[in-house]
């Protein structure tokens, strides 16, 4: 019998399926909107470009400026282009840098949003914003972060480089893992919480192999869509702390970043939450830790902060700054053992 527990269900629409980039006009509309800014990173803004194009006169133009960890002076940009286009809604085409640019500015004045991810970023479907100012980042949880809807077009995703795919996949992968020991954890969240790292596990070694693999891009984006799901339903813990201070303090690359980390704060957290975690390990096929670093390594995804280019020296600092204002972990967060998950990070030394 379920023990007590309470699930709040995050509203959104959601399109799943191969040619479904085809209804952004179309949503456009629906949600009264008759002015779409596009939103895209400069490698990306081709693609925007194309897509502005596309809505013809419900595109108010394109904004390509987005960049990771969504930096306060470049949302204050992204909000004088939206006034000046005189928008009344955002079209996030690409991964976390832009869909974290959208909720930005959702989160400011309330732009009804349609994101169209093409990475594994699992963003879209929550109500959370990260944010970097002055070389801290910080997040916030408010129902005007999340996306009205989200667009999940497999074919997207068929040119993503592998590398860019494995990481991001990971990425996604680590949502879920904390979800399954979080505080407010409950039987729905982890039901999707598993299923999601499932369907990950399947597809990131069929599109290691075949990059172009239809079936194996439109399960990554499945299994991306639960993980995204959960996030969105529960709280944090202490990777997604880590990969913050990593990320917002010392400017490593976000996927990357996480798909470093989840293997360590997994077996750190492992004696804690064996239970929790127990359908984990029978995915992976052993302890937690070990199980995810052996995922990893096979997939070709880096496996040191080091090859990020953050310093040895620089650990001292990163632990200090991730036990200050720790959120809820299942473990004590205590420094020094951080700082020796950080070392065993940054050398990319197996989980025990």
């Amino acid at each position: 019998m379920p023990v007590p527990f309470s699930y709040t269900i995050n509203p959104g629409r959601v399109l799943f399926g191969p040619g479904t980039l085809a209804s952004v006009a179309e949503e456009v509309t629906r949600l009264g909107a008759r002015r779409a800014l596009v939103l895209s990173t400069p490698f990306q803004r081709p693609d925007a470009l194309a897509l502005s194009e596309r809505l013809g006169p419900l595109s108010a133009g394109v904004f390509s400026e987005a960049t990771m960890h969504t930096p306060v002076d470049v949302t204050d940009k992204a909000m004088a282009a939206y006034a000046a286009a005189r928008a009344d809604c955002i079209v996030a085409l690409g991964g976390g840098s832009t869909i974290g640019l959208s909720k930005a500015i959702a989160y400011r004045n309330d732009a009804p949003q349609i994101v169209i991810p093409t990475t594994y970023a699992g963003s879209e479907v929550t109500p959370i914003l990260g944010q970097t100012e002055d070389g801290l980042k910080t997040t916030v949880r408010h129902p005007g972060i999340l996306p009205e809807v989200v667009i999940y077009d497999p074919d997207l995703t068929l040119a993503l480089p592998v590398a860019t795919s494995v990481s991001s996949g990971l990425n996604a992968m680590a949502h879920a893992v904390e979800a399954l020991y979080a505080r407010d954890r409950n039987p729905v969240s982890s039901m999707l919480a598993v299923e999601g790292v499932r369907a990950l596990r399947d597809a990131l070694p069929a599109i290691v192999a075949e990059p172009r693999n239809a079936a194996a891009r439109s399960d990554a984006l499945y299994g991306t869509w639960l993980c995204g799901t959960v996030l969105g339903t529960v709280g944090m813990s202490l990777h997604h702390k880590l990969c913050h201070t990593l990320g917002g303090s010392f400017n490593l690359p976000h996927a990357e970043t996480h798909a470093i980390v989840l293997p360590h704060a997994a077996a750190y957290n492992a004696g804690s939450a064996t239970e929790a975690l127990r359908p984990l390990s029978e995915l992976f096929g052993g302890p937690i830790g070990a199980g995810l670093y052996d995922f990893a390594r096979a997939l070709g995804a880096s496996l040191s902060l080091k090859s990020l280019g953050l310093q040895e020296s620089q650990l001292d600092l990163a632990a200090d700054l991730a036990v200050k204002n720790p959120y809820w972990n299942p473990r004590p967060v205590e420094c020094q053992a951080i700082r020796q998950l950080l070392q065993r990070a940054w050398e990319g030394t197996r989980p025990l």
